[in-house]
């Protein structure tokens, strides 16, 4: 459409499909990557006790999650004020299918010992998907 004096004129363009092989959710809603989380809250008692332990913990699963095919990174985020401790590994769409396979292999570890840890509790995971913006 043209437009008139004093106004303007948009044209958008569609959005292109995403690749054959990128997994959609609904239309627009493309994703490459899918993430693991695992979360659990901390206590501040004995001087943070639980999170160093926490800490300790993934530094000696690491190389096992790391080592997971298609893993893209792996972050851990702590949250001091609403004491959140959260280890979220990131593989590849395609991969993610072997990696769910194995449960998440450690995971079962990750929870079985993050729960031997006094002060630790809500111990929980998720399954998200990513894809920058």
């Amino acid at each position: 459409p043209q437009a008139t004096p004093g106004q303007t004129s948009t044209v958008v363009s569609p959005r292109p499909a995403p690749p054959a092989n990128m997994p959609e959710i609904t239309t627009g809603v493309e994703f490459d990557t899918v993430a693991r989380e695992w979360r659990c809250k901390w206590s501040e008692e004995d001087d943070k006790a639980s999170l160093q332990q926490l800490q300790e913990l993934l530094n000696e699963l690491a190389p096992a999650i790391k080592a997971t095919p298609g893993v893209k990174n792996v972050h851990r985020m702590v949250c001091g004020a609403c004491l959140d401790f959260k280890i979220i590994t990131a593989v590849s769409a395609e991969n993610f299918g072997e990696w769910e396979k194995s449960e998440f292999a450690p995971e079962k570890e990750f929870l079985e010992k993050a729960a031997e840890i006094p002060g630790v509790s809500k111990i929980e995971t998720q399954t998200i998907t990513m894809m920058p913006v």
